[in-house]
C-alpha cells in the first residue's frame, strides 16, 4: 500500500503521517520491498495472513466493514473472531480515501451562493472587525464582495442587492447558510423556515430561496472555497484603510483586476469569459430597488425633537406630540415622515458627541407661535424693585 501511494506521487512525509508513523519507517519499508519481518526467535504467526490478499483487494474495493469481511473470510476458511479482523482492518483505516462529494455544477443564471466573513482590520488607525459578504454566481465563479459593520439582515439584503447590480441581473436561486438573518429553523421533511422579510426580498427580486442543510458546509462549497481566496490573496496584501468607503473600493478594484481575469482552477476557464456567458441567463431586476434602511417610530417631543441611537433631531415644529416613522439608511441618512406618509425632514445620523442636529426651518414657525403668545412687560416693574 506504502508503494502504490508512492506512485500516485505522495511524499513520504505524508504518507507517515497516514500511517502513524515516521519518515524512516516509510523508507526502510520501501528498501525492503515487504511488510516487516518478526524478530528473530518469534514464530507466531497471524491467523489473517493466508488472507491478506483479500483482505486488501475488498479494501482496495472501499469496502471497510469489518463484520463484512469477517463474514467473506469464514467462507474461505478464516477460524478467527470478528475482532480480530476488526483491529486489522482500524490499522489499514488512515489509508482509506476520503469520502468522496459529488460537484454539484449549475446552470448558467441557476444559482447564487452568499455567505459572511469576519476580518480584522487597520480603519482609521483603529483595529477593527468589519464583516465582508461574499456573493458568487455558480456556475462561472463571478464574485462580488462587500465590507459592512453588521451582518444583520437589512445589511444582508444591501449586499445581495449590491450584488444583483454588480450581474446586471438576478439568478433564479440564492443558497445561503443558516444565518438568523433568513432561516429561522429547519423542521424535519419540510427543509428551511425563512423569515417573512428575507421570503418578501426574494419575491421582489424572483428568485427562490435556499439553505444549506445544518452541519453540511458542502452544499456551499463554491463560496466556502471563495472566502478562503479572498482571505489569503486580498486581506494578506491590504491591511489598512482610512474608512469603510476606501475598503469597499480597493475591493472591488481588486474584483476587476485580479478575480475576474484569472483563470478559475476547476473550471479552467477565465471568470469574466464565463460570465458573459452567463449574464444573458439572468433575470432583470426590478425597476425601483428594495428598501433596506431600519424602519422606526418616534413620538415628537414638546421642543419638536426625536432621539435616534443617543442623538436628537428637529422636525417641523407642527408635529409635536405625534407618531412619526423614522427610517435609517445604511448610508446614515434618517428621513421621517409624518402620519400621512409625506417625508417632512432628512438629517445624516451624527455620533453623540457631535451634538444635536438643527434644520432652523422646523423650528421657526414654532418661535412665532410661541411669541405670539408672550405677554409684553413693562421693565418700569423692576426699576422700582431695585
Amino acid at each position: 500500500m506504502i508503494q502504490n501511494r508512492v506512485k500516485q506521487r505522495i511524499y513520504l512525509k505524508d504518507i507517515a503521517t497516514e500511517l502513524g508513523v515516521s519518515s524512516k519507517t516509510v523508507s526502510r519499508a520501501l528498501k525492503r520491498g515487504s511488510e516487516p519481518k518478526g524478530k528473530p526467535g518469534r514464530s507466531r504467526v497471524s491467523l489473517l495472513e493466508p488472507h491478506y490478499d483479500q483482505i486488501h483487494q475488498m479494501l482496495a474495493d472501499d469496502i471497510w466493514n469489518a463484520r463484512v469481511i469477517w463474514r467473506e473470510l469464514c467462507l474461505q476458511g478464516f477460524s478467527g473472531c470478528e475482532s480480530t479482523v476488526r483491529n486489522y482492518v482500524q490499522f489499514k483505516r488512515p489509508l482509506r480515501r476520503a469520502k468522496g462529494t459529488v460537484r454539484f455544477e449549475t446552470p448558467a443564471g441557476k444559482q447564487m451562493q452568499s455567505d459572511w466573513a469576519e476580518q480584522k482590520v487597520w480603519l482609521g488607525g483603529i483595529r477593527t472587525k468589519v464583516y465582508v459578504c461574499l456573493n458568487e454566481l455558480g456556475h462561472s465563479r463571478m464574485m462580488h464582495a462587500w465590507a459592512a459593520r453588521s451582518l444583520d439582515a437589512n445589511h444582508t439584503y444591501e449586499a445581495m442587492i449590491r450584488a444583483f447590480e454588480y450581474f446586471g441581473g438576478v439568478p433564479a436561486e440564492v443558497l445561503v447558510d443558516n444565518q438568523k438573518a433568513a432561516v429561522m429553523s429547519h423542521r424535519v421533511n419540510e427543509g428551511a423556515v425563512f423569515t417573512p422579510r428575507y421570503l418578501d426580498f426574494a419575491k421582489y427580486y424572483g428568485f427562490i430561496p435556499k439553505a444549506c442543510r445544518p452541519a453540511r458546509p458542502q452544499t456551499k462549497g463554491k463560496i466556502e472555497r471563495s472566502v478562503g481566496y479572498l482571505k489569503r490573496h486580498f486581506f494578506v496584501r491590504y491591511t489598512h484603510f482610512a474608512s469603510l468607503d476606501e475598503l469597499n473600493q480597493r475591493l472591488e478594484h481588486w474584483l476587476h483586476t485580479e478575480a475576474e481575469p484569472r483563470i478559475h482552477g476547476t473550471t479552467g476557464q477565465v471568470v469574466f469569459d464565463a460570465f458573459k456567458a452567463e449574464q444573458p441567463h439572468l433575470s432583470a431586476l426590478p425597476y425601483k430597488r428594495f428598501d433596506t434602511a431600519y424602519i422606526e417610530s418616534r413620538k415628537v417631543s414638546w421642543d419638536a425633537y426625536i432621539e435616534v441611537r443617543g442623538n436628537r433631531y428637529s422636525v417641523p415644529g407642527h408635529l409635536v406630540g405625534q407618531t412619526v416613522t423614522v427610517s435609517i439608511g445604511l448610508d446614515s441618512m434618517l428621513s421621517v415622515a409624518d402620519g400621512n406618509g409625506q417625508w417632512v425632514a432628512k438629517h445624516t445620523v451624527k455620533p453623540t458627541r457631535e451634538g444635536w442636529s438643527i434644520d432652523p426651518t422646523h423650528h421657526r414657525p414654532l418661535w412665532q407661535h410661541t411669541l405670539g403668545r408672550v405677554q409684553a412687560r413693562s421693565l418700569v416693574v423692576y426699576e422700582e424693585v431695585l
